[in-house]
């Protein structure tokens, strides 16, 4: 680690920022602890937001039927109170165990946490980009081809190639082809998935020349030592034809994997964290699970589940995190102590 590396002193460290997650933020900021959360993604709400955001869910407490999004919307309504700070578009990369008891957790952008607990709430695991079936893809990766977008500026006067056909796609060729030099939208067909609002801001731009939009697929990427100077690409007539291209951007949507949180010594079952029912922690101390990420008999994958699971995770997250205070059992319906955290003006 590098010694100019600031690090972060938190409670808690929230692996996923999808439901669980959030309402774990909830629960432990009943008792006075602080959280951070990490995110592959750039938003909260994980699947929820991510894959379904206006399909309903018919079984959230009180909710006859409620979306993706707007249950997202509520949850983040509802922590507000307790300021989170979010770190999104990063993954958990490595964990170590410190003297003092501590973990060191340090993300794949180096963002760095010394924290008392870890929450694991990240689903099935981390989204990771689908990648395109390009011979020697992964040559270029971090240098000329991106999955995802962190700084516009970073591909400001640059020959952009983008290629998908869904809201990813769709969105960031608006966005940034007022600062690229050029601007190639590349699809397989001429349908999209994305909204058609998009799609007809898109086609605008082409009749305009300011975007360029291709039917083919890439089949070759030119350069050398991970910089592209340009890409083959096969046409709907089976035509190829060379394309000059800085950047590239697949955008093929996203897939489930562990990821790196497999190598965090944990005792895993079928890709799944067991945990104990009364604290929902693993095999390490300090470091729970909770949502559909976890496994224990008679476990149910339902959001509600989740949500149970945080509160009994957070009351032995206090015990570790405030060793010198009593735990006090209150409700929120008539706890003056507990409305004054959430605001609540009596």
């Amino acid at each position: 680690m590098n010694e100019q590396t600031p690090i972060i002193e938190t409670d808690a460290v929230i692996i996923g920022a999808g439901p669980c997650g959030l309402f774990a933020v909830f629960e432990m900021g009943l008792l006075d602890m602080k959280c951070h959360l990490i995110d592959i993604l750039d938003r909260a709400g994980g699947q929820c937001a991510e894959l379904y955001p206006e399909k309903p869910i018919y079984d959230i407490p009180a909710y006859p039927c409620i979306t993706g999004q707007e249950l997202t919307d509520r949850l983040m309504e509802q922590i507000k109170p307790f300021n989170p700070v979010f770190h999104f578009q990063q993954m958990a990369e490595k964990l170590e165990k410190l003297e003092n008891g501590k973990w060191r957790l340090t993300t794949d952008t180096g963002t760095v946490f010394n924290t008392t607990c870890i929450i694991i709430a990240a689903g099935g695991g981390s989204f990771v980009p689908k990648k395109p079936p390009i011979p020697n893809i992964d040559e270029f990766e971090g240098i000329s081809v991106f999955y995802s977008v962190r700084k516009i500026e970073q591909f400001k006067d640059k020959d952009i190639v983008i290629v998908g056909g869904g809201d990813s796609a769709l969105d960031w060729s608006l966005n940034l082809q007022p600062v690229a030099k050029t601007l190639t939208l590349i699809h397989r067909r001429d349908s999209f998935r994305a909204a058609p609002d998009s799609v007809n801001k898109m086609h605008n731009l082409v009749k305009k020349g300011a975007l360029k939009f291709q039917i083919g697929q890439v089949k070759e990427l030119i350069g050398s030592n991970g910089t592209l100077t340009s890409i083959r690409i096969q046409d709907q007539d089976k035509e190829f034809h060379e394309l000059k291209c800085d950047v590239m951007l697949p955008f093929f949507g996203l897939t489930m994997k562990l990821g790196p949180i497999a190598d965090f010594g944990l005792n895993l079952d079928n890709n799944l964290i067991p945990v104990d029912t009364e604290k929902f922690e693993t095999s390490h101390s300090g470091i729970f699970a909770i949502g559909d990420i976890n496994y224990y008999p008679g476990k149910l994958k339902l959001i509600l589940s989740g949500f149970h699971e945080a509160a009994l995770m957070s009351r032995q997250a206090f015990k570790y995190c405030r060793p010198n205070s009593k735990l006090r059992f209150e409700y929120t319906t008539s706890s003056s102590s507990l409305q004054g955290k959430l605001g609540v003006e009596n």
